[in-house]
C-alpha cells in the first residue's frame, strides 16, 4: 500500500496549484489567485498558465447538470473501488500498482473540485462544483467529440496523472504481466517450501515414535 504515497503527493500538488491559480482566503492562508481567463506566458505562446473552470469532464468536455451529479458520484465510487483493488493486488506488479495510484490521485483531485469547490466558493451545491484547469499548451489543430481545437484542451495535474497512469497500464502491459508471473512463481515457491517443511516435521515425528517403540520393545525383551 506504499504506492498510495504517490496518490497523496498527486492530490497535494493538484490542490495546491488549483488554489494558487483560483485563489482562496482563509485565516491561515491568503492566495489572491488569477482573474478568470487570465493567461500568463511561461514559454512564449507554446506553454501558458490560463485560468479556466471546467463544468464537466477532463479536458473541457462539458456535461449537463444531471450527468454532472452522476459523474461526481461515479468518481467517488470508482476511487473507493481503486483503493480496494490496490489493496487486493498489494503483492502484485509494482508497475501496475504505481499506475493505479496515479489514476487514483487524479480521480480524487478532480473529485474534490466537483464535490467541494461549489460549496467552498459558494456558487453551487455539493457535487456540482467546477474543475479548475490551467495548463495551456500549443498543439496542432484537431477535432475531439465534435469540437475543433487549435490548442490542447486546458488541463491540470489531476488530468495529467490519470493520463499517465492509463498510458502506463496500456504501454507497459507486457511488463506488468511479467512482474505478475514472477510474483506468482514466488508464491508457488513459498507454498512448496511450507509443504516440504510440514512433510519433514511429520517424518521427524514418525522417526521419533519408531525410536520410542524400539526402546519399549528392547525393555520388554530384557
Amino acid at each position: 500500500m506504499r504506492v498510495l504515497y504517490f496518490t497523496f503527493v498527486v492530490v497535494l500538488l493538484d490542490q495546491f496549484t488549483k488554489l494558487f491559480v483560483k485563489g482562496i482566503k482563509l485565516p491561515f492562508l491568503n492566495l489572491p489567485g488569477m482573474e478568470y481567463g487570465q493567461s500568463i506566458e511561461v514559454i512564449g505562446s507554446f506553454f501558458r498558465i490560463t485560468f479556466v473552470e471546467n463544468p464537466g469532464m477532463a479536458f473541457g468536455i462539458d456535461v449537463g447538470d444531471t450527468s454532472k451529479l452522476f459523474l461526481s458520484l461515479f468518481s467517488l465510487v470508482a476511487s473507493i473501488g481503486i483503493i480496494i483493488y490496490i489493496y487486493k493486488v498489494r503483492n502484485k506488479s509494482l508497475t501496475m500498482r504505481f499506475a493505479l495510484a496515479m489514476v487514483l490521485g487524479g480521480a480524487i483531485g478532480n473529485l474534490i473540485d466537483r464535490s467541494l469547490y461549489g460549496v467552498i466558493y459558494d456558487y453551487a451545491p455539493l457535487f456540482y462544483g467546477r474543475v479548475v484547469d490551467f495548463f495551456d499548451v500549443e498543439f496542432f489543430d484537431f477535432t475531439l467529440f465534435g469540437r475543433v481545437y487549435d490548442r490542447w484542451p486546458i488541463f491540470n495535474i489531476a488530468d495529467a496523472s490519470v493520463t499517465i497512469g492509463v498510458f502506463i497500464l496500456i504501454f507497459f502491459s507486457k511488463r506488468i504481466d511479467r512482474e505478475n508471473a514472477e510474483f506468482e512463481d514466488d508464491d508457488e515457491g513459498e507454498s512448496i517450501t511450507e509443504e516440504d517443511e510440514l512433510i519433514a516435521e511429520k517424518l521427524a515425528e514418525d522417526n521419533t515414535q519408531v525410536e520410542e517403540d524400539d526402546k519399549d520393545n528392547i525393555g520388554k525383551e530384557n
